[in-house]
């Protein structure tokens, strides 16, 4: 087996373990990563062979793009004091913790080799953190604070590795230095983020074909990531400052076919590149081992003690911060709300794709030639907490919840759906009667649209009317099922004969396309 089938059968496992996780109620993340262990240990399957520096600027922009799509700046804005004490504060009380375990552990170990194995196993995964929080019903605040806290923590973390990194190589290191790089690659990230985005979104209006600004879409985070890495910026950080910029800027109300292109697309993104980035884990784990052959039951006691501060540090820190953050709570700031929802955040800290492409790119040698110190063990230790964190917390946050009892507020998520539905409504009935007063629409005309204005609003939030009008609206729901099903049959009938005429030689396969196009998008309407 070669490099390209591997590949293959990696991306076929993303897409399988989708609707397999769904089934078994697992996280898909955790199922590839499984997989890619499986895969390691068949003596066909090759070492997986892919440069480590390449690992990071080619998974994690189209990763984090996907993720803050589904987001938004304002939302962060408001919960910005839970997010940084999760996303910059515990990355550092992590990282330092880690270090000094590390350091009091392994023998050689310089302080800067052990700052960089804190910083590249603080960070939780936004992917796994996602993954798993959105199937699980949990409470929506406690979902929007876990993608924050996984958006942001890779920024401090990956800038705080590279300071580390950069100490071990050239033996030298300033804390004002360490700052100001902390401060100015924050700043340029920021600055290149902003100016792609307003490029972005500039070129995507003269664009203005759905297929080429999907296209664009998927090119944007990585000329981002690499244009702000080139600059002495965070890439992570530009990538997530260019999708804010753009998933606020660029809804257009009557652009129904591109977002429905765009959210397919990327959904399509997301699942392929997440099976790639947790079987790699998986992959990775093979070569791992065969870098400690002779000293494993005591590397493995180390990583047992780095494993236990990851998992500490995380509770110790946040029961007093959600504390904290509750005590100076606005009315719109998300955080956990009782210590069975801190007890579930705590468990959900998983590390995942940053942690793997961070340890995989610690060089091999420093300035003066010799071996980066004791960088197998750094790699072993890394993977540990990755697969402990990511495999028996993964597995087990699904009973932890429902063991605790967590679940989402329907009733605010009701609650929230009916004034939107309201509010669609009342902006819908305002404008036919401006268009009325304009016009002189005909009477029944005028009652026709009103109606199905009301039957798109009960559609979306039942609640949204009183009981007579929802059982007016039952009966012509049950009615309308009817239609739908016999022409949904019909429009079937008529795409089939379309596609028989591919068969016959004199039909022009160009106009077969153009005229089923045309019924695929009336079925779709």
């Amino acid at each position: 087996m070669d490099q390209f089938v591997l590949l293959m059968l990696v991306l076929l496992g993303a897409l399988v373990t989708v609707p397999l996780g769904d089934r078994l109620g697992l996280p898909a993340p955790v199922l590839m990563t499984l997989l890619g262990i499986v895969l390691a240990v068949l003596p066909f399957v090759p070492n997986v062979d892919i440069p480590p520096g390449v690992v990071l600027p080619l998974l994690l922009p189209p990763l984090l793009y996907a993720a803050a799509r589904r987001t938004s700046w304002r939302q962060f804005a408001a919960n910005w004091q839970p997010i940084f004490l999760l996303a910059v504060a515990l990355v550092f009380v992590t990282t330092a913790a880690v270090a000094v375990t590390a350091q009091a552990l392994v023998p050689g170990l310089p302080l800067a080799a052990a700052v960089a194995l804190g910083a590249l196993v603080a960070p939780p995964d936004p992917v796994a953190a996602t993954a798993v929080a959105g199937r699980l019903g949990l409470p929506r605040r406690m979902v929007s604070l876990l993608e924050g806290e996984g958006l942001f923590n890779d920024v401090t973390a990956i800038v705080l590795y590279h300071v580390a990194v950069a100490a071990v190589v050239t033996g030298a290191f300033s804390w004002p230095g360490a700052l100001g790089e902390f401060v100015l690659s924050a700043v340029v990230a920021v600055a290149a983020g902003f100016a792609l985005g307003w490029a972005a979104g500039k070129l995507m209006v003269l664009l203005a074909d759905a297929t080429l600004q999907v296209g664009l879409s998927l090119v944007v985070p990585f000329v981002s990531y690499a244009v702000a890495d080139e600059l002495g910026g965070s890439g992570v950080l530009a990538v997530l400052t260019t999708a804010f910029y753009l998933s606020d800027r660029m809804w257009d109300a009557d652009d129904v076919f591109g977002r429905f292109a765009s959210s397919t697309f990327w959904q399509v993104v997301d699942t392929l590149v997440t099976g790639i980035a947790f079987g790699l884990i998986g992959l990775e784990l093979h070569t791992v081992f065969g870098t400690v052959q002779g000293r494993l039951g005591t590397v493995l006691w180390w990583s047992a003690a780095v494993v236990g501060v990851v998992v500490v540090v995380r509770l110790v820190w946040l029961l007093p911060a959600a504390w904290v953050a509750k005590k100076g709570r606005r009315e719109d700031t998300e955080v956990p709300m009782t210590w069975r929802e801190t007890v579930v955040m705590w468990w959900a800290g998983m590390r995942g794709v940053a942690s793997v492409a961070l340890a995989l790119a610690i060089p091999l040698r420093i300035h003066d030639g010799q071996p980066f110190p004791q960088r197998p063990v750094i790699v072993f230790i890394a993977f540990a907490v990755i697969l402990v964190t990511l495999v028996a917390q993964g597995l087990t946050l699904p009973w932890l919840v429902a063991r605790l009892g967590v679940k989402a507020d329907t009733a605010a998520e009701r609650e929230l759906e009916k004034r939107l539905a309201i509010r669609a409504a009342h902006a819908a009935k305002r404008r036919l009667r401006e268009i009325d007063e304009a016009e002189d629409l005909p009477e029944e005309v005028v009652e026709l649209l009103g109606r199905r204005m009301v039957d798109l609003g009960l559609r979306i939030s039942p609640e949204a009317a009183d009981d007579e009008r929802r059982e007016a609206f039952e009966q012509r729901v049950r009615r309308a099922r009817l239609v739908r099903r016999v022409q949904e049959e019909m429009m079937s009938a008529a795409r089939q004969a379309v596609l028989d005429a591919r068969r016959d030689p004199r039909a022009d396969p160009q106009v077969v396309s153009r005229v089923l196009r045309a019924l695929d998008a009336r079925s779709m309407r």
